[in-house]
Formats: structure tokens, sequence, C-alpha cells
């Protein structure tokens, strides 16, 4: 394929109604949704009807067949105006209804896909624990093999899109048994809301994406047939990994779309706010600030489309998955602190958009693997650690 930095028709029409839907129906309610810690099933459900979610679903399935770059562009574009509703999708794309389409049988795929795609639900991906983050390999959930399935039993922590009334399920991570070189066993299992013994609890009162729903899921001897296991058994951490690799690009997204709004935001009042006689983007210290956010978010857009790309084309992309997470998160750090050092003491205020702005930013360099651990990725994809 020949070298191109153009995007197609297909991704500006993609972008454009995004980017339109996000200003008029997003940006004026997300002040009041984010102050009130209140999931949208509404704004949801639009997400759905737009094609939103599965976009990189076979139409088969509900999806709309899009490449994956054209969905990390709608993820940009709703990161741009609110980080909340942006990780409402990003979740359900990368994370719920990515593993399904990935690892999961034809009956699973046709049982679900469809339900995921509409918008009238949201699926989670449960794998954080409390004792188990950047240490994956620390989970601690159980899955006992039984007469005609399995019992699950153990808590998940930091889930997001699993607690509210449109959940349909979690896919799950367990400890399946023991491998043949005495290491621990994973598996996946497609455990659905309503099962019993499965409850779930919403963390409030967070810092940050406060209009999305985060939470934490129990398990108290959750009995399911062999037909929820997604894939097959003991294939959990090979999933679970592959599915972070997906997820760090639309965290990326995240990141450059937050990037892109600090960025607005602080430029258009920069020429609005005098002082000393002047519109402050005419100060040198600010205009630098505001040349510097320009440069570092065409180079994130750049390097994290070439990461997308790598991946439609089905090229190993590990790699710059986890550099494209790592630099478009902390690009979005530099956008956001410098807008807010341009707004001043009004910065502080909640009235004023980039407050919100400044407070999402931070679980980009937490959330699907800390910078601490895309470091890591990296260092040992480049042989330092042979």
């Amino acid at each position: 394929m020949p070298l191109s930095f153009d995007l197609t028709e297909d991704h500006k029409m993609i972008r454009d109604t995004v980017r339109a839907f996000a200003e008029k129906e997003i940006r004026p309610k997300a002040h009041e949704l984010d102050r009130g810690e209140t999931f949208s099933a509404e704004l949801t459900k639009r997400m759905g009807e737009m094609g939103l979610f599965g976009m990189t679903i076979e139409p088969e399935y509900g999806g709309q067949g899009m490449d994956y770059v054209s969905y990390i562009i709608a993820v940009e574009e709703m990161a741009r105006v609110d980080g909340s509703q942006a990780a409402t999708m990003a979740a359900h794309n990368s994370l719920g209804v990515g593993p399904i389409h990935d690892y999961g049988n034809e009956e699973q795929k046709k049982k679900y896909l469809p339900k995921l795609t509409s918008g009238e639900h949201v699926w989670a991906f449960a794998l954080t624990e409390p004792e188990a983050g950047s240490d994956a390999g620390g989970t601690q959930t159980k899955a006992k093999k039984v007469d005609g399935g399995w019992q699950i039993t153990g808590s998940k922590v930091f889930i997001t899109n699993a607690t509210v009334p449109c959940s349909l399920g979690a896919t799950v991570q367990a400890v399946s048994g023991v491998r043949k070189d005495g290491k621990k066993e994973y598996t996946c299992f497609l455990l659905e809301k309503g099962t019993p013994g499965y409850s779930t609890k919403p963390l409030k009162d967070k810092l940050l994406w406060r209009a999305s729903d985060t939470g934490e899921l129990y398990f108290d001897k959750v009995s399911l047939p062999d037909a929820q296991v997604l894939g097959k058994q003991g294939e959990g951490f090979k999933q679970m990994l592959g599915t972070l690799d997906a997820g760090r690009l639309s965290i990326a997204a995240m990141g450059l779309g937050c990037a892109q709004g600090a960025y607005e935001l602080g430029l258009q009042y920069a020429k609005q706010r005098k002082q000393f006689g002047a519109a402050i983007a005419t100060f040198q210290a600010n205009a630098f600030k505001l040349a510097d956010m320009a440069m570092q978010i065409e180079h994130a857009r750049l390097f994290l489309y070439y990461a997308c790309w790598l991946k439609d084309q089905k090229r190993p992309y590990a790699k710059e998955s986890a550099m494209a997470k790592l630099y478009c998160s902390e690009v979005a750090r530099l956008c956001v602190t410098h807008s807010l050092q341009l707004f001043g003491g009004y910065g502080f205020m909640g009235e004023f958009q980039i407050e919100r702005f400044f407070r999402d930013q931070k679980l980009l360099e937490v959330g699907e693997g800390t910078s601490e651990i895309q470091r890591l990725v990296i260092a040992r994809s480049i042989g330092c650690y042979e």
C-alpha cells in the first residue's frame, strides 16, 4: 500500500459527524453530568443509534464493519468534548465488545454482539482486583470446575460499564487451574447480570470521569455452564493481553482528544483574555506554550494513526500500541497543564471546562496499564530484558 497521510472521505465524515454530535448533545450536558456523577443512559443509547458501538464489528453481528482508524477517530472526537462519554464508548467497544468478537465462538457472537451494538446495553471487562493491578497475574478470583460447568468466587474493582441498569454483563478473568509448568491457568467467562451470586456496587466520589460508570464486582459461588467460557479454557491470559493491546489504542485516542480539547480551550481563552493592554496569547511565554501544545498534538496524532493502521493491516502492533498510549497520555497532561495555566485562577472554577479536562486527564496515565508499565512493555520489545 502506498504511503499516504491523508484521511479518506469516510474518515472525514466520521470525524465531522461525531464532532457535531459531541458539540450539540454532549457539551451542553457534560458539566451537569460530571457534577452529579450521573451516567447518561440517554447519551449511551444515542451513541448506539449512531453506530458508535461495534464500529469495527461485521454487519452480520450488528456492527458497522469499519476499520480501526475510523473507530479511533470517533473516540478522539468524543474525548475532545467529554472524557466520561468517551470512556463509556471506548470501554464498551475495546474491552466489552472486542473480546467477544475476537475470541468468542460463533454461538457466543450471535448471542451477545447484536445486543451490544445497538446502544441498549453495555458490557464490561473484569480484570483488575484489589491485589491485581499492574500485576495482572496476581488475580485471586477462582473458577472451580464442577459437574456441568464452573463455580466462580472472588471480586473485581475499578470496572467500567458494569453496575448501571443497561449493563448486560462482564467478561471475567479467573484462575481456573494450574498448568503443566506449575504456573496459574487463566480462563475468561461471560457472566450475565442477574446470574445468582453475581452482584455489583458503583464507586462514587471519583476525581475524574465522574459521569462514566465505575464499580466493584462480587462473585459468591456463581455457577456457570461450560457454554459461558470465552473461547477455550486456559486462554484467558492471552485474551487479556490481546484485549489490552487494542484497548491501549482507544486510551491513546482519549489522550489525543483530551489534548486537542484542552488546547482549543486554552487558545480561545488566550486570544480573548487581555492583560497589560494586550491579548495574553501575544505574550511569548504563552505563545510558546500554545506552540508546544500544537506541535505535540500533531506528533501524537500521526503516531496513533500509524499504530492503528498497523492493526488494520494485521501486522504486529503491541509495541506501537504501548508507545501511543504512553505518549498520548503524557501529551494530554502537558496540554491540560499549559491550558490551565493560561486560564489562571479561573481555570480552577468548575464553570470553566478546563477544570474538568485537568481532572479527567490523570486516569489516562493509569488506566489499561500505567505509564510505568507501558515503558516496561516498550523496554521488553526493544530487547532490554533478554
